[in-house]
C-alpha cells in the first residue's frame, strides 16, 4: 500500500470519527451548531470517500472531481450556515 493511499484513508477515517462525535454529542445535548457541523462533517466524509474512489480505486477511468468539488462545496455551505443563522 502506497503513503499516499494511507493518507487519503487516514483523512477519511479522520471525518468520519468527526463526524460520529458530532453526531453523539447532538443526540445527547441537542445543540444546533452540533447538528450543523455534523451534516458539514457529513459532505467532508463524502469528499475524502470520493477522493479515495477517484484517486485510488479508479484512476485513469473515472474523473470524480466534479462530484468531490461539489460535496466540499455543500459542507462549506452548511458549515457556513450553521454558524451564521444558529450562534446565539
Amino acid at each position: 500500500m502506497q503513503f499516499q493511499t494511507i493518507v487519503f484513508l487516514l483523512c477519511f477515517a479522520t471525518s468520519l470519527l468527526c463526524l460520529v462525535l458530532l453526531a453523539r454529542s447532538y443526540i445527547q445535548n441537542g445543540g444546533k451548531l452540533l447538528l450543523w457541523s455534523a451534516l458539514g462533517f457529513v459532505f467532508l466524509a463524502i469528499n475524502n470517500l470520493l477522493v479515495v474512489i477517484d484517486l485510488v480505486l479508479l484512476p485513469n477511468s473515472i474523473d470524480l472531481l466534479p462530484f468531490r468539488n461539489l460535496s466540499s462545496l455543500a459542507a462549506v455551505a452548511v458549515l457556513l450556515y450553521g454558524f451564521i443563522w444558529e450562534t446565539d
